[in-house]
């Protein structure tokens, strides 16, 4: 993402300096606030992977908005929904170890990325992943800014936990789909990390601690859900 950075910020930032050599001050300030904006929005901090057998990590950094029951193609499990602010870390990473079965780009509307429609309505990459454990399923959703969502991956890709797999631009939202015999670690308002935040696990499988942010609730942490599809 660095390199995607550069691209996006460099512009801004030399017409900013054409600007203040032009006495252009006010001008150059915004150009260079901008392309500093640009650069901030593109970082890709390193992050610690959990490994433990059975983890299912956060795919996006942001804070949870909505876990609910939910079915999947017939099958009963659960969705936890992500929201990342303007501010938040913009990097998706794989939620588990797995083979990618199915990649499907659905174009939609940009509604904002908070209102619960968008999970249905938005424009989105929809991404199944076969693990060992079971099957799960991540969104890529755009959001009322982001107005395009990437995935560097294709079908029948085998991605690692925590590996980078996309992007999407200036504020957006990301669902997981878990099965039902998959235990939630994370409640409505949690602040997660990419990579690091372990949000699910499968049953029977060893847990890992996790603190601050990272926390991991017991049996409790199953919710209702947060609101109503519209």
């Amino acid at each position: 993402m660095v390199k995607e950075g550069f691209y996006f910020g460099v512009p801004p930032l030399a017409l900013g300096g054409v600007a203040f050599l032009a006495h252009w001050p006010l001008v150059g300030i915004v150009l260079v606030c901008l392309a500093a904006f640009v650069f901030c929005f593109f970082r890709d901090p390193e992050r610690t992977i959990p490994s433990d057998a059975g983890m299912v990590v956060s795919p996006a950094d942001g804070r949870v908005v909505v876990v609910t029951d939910e079915e999947n193609a017939g099958r009963p499990g659960k969705r936890i929904s992500i929201f990342l602010a303007i501010w938040n870390v913009h990097m998706n990473r794989a939620p588990a170890e797995g083979i990618i079965t199915k990649l499907e780009y659905r174009p939609g509307k940009f509604l904002a990325a908070m209102r619960e429609r968008a999970s249905m309505e938005n424009e989105q990459n929809v991404i199944a992943l076969s693990t060992d454990a079971g099957d799960m399923v991540c969104k890529q959703i755009a959001g009322w800014i982001a107005r395009r969502v990437v995935c560097w991956k294709k079908e029948g890709d085998r991605v690692t936990r925590g590996e980078r797999i996309g992007l999407v631009r200036f504020g957006s939202r990301v669902d997981l789909w878990v099965p039902r015999d998959a235990e939630i670690l994370v409640r409505l308002g949690d602040n997660v990390k990419g990579g690091s935040s372990v949000v699910a696990r499968w049953l029977g499988q060893p847990m890992a601690r996790a603190s601050g942010s990272e926390r991991v609730a017991g049996a409790d942490s199953y919710l209702a859900a947060a609101g109503k599809r519209a």
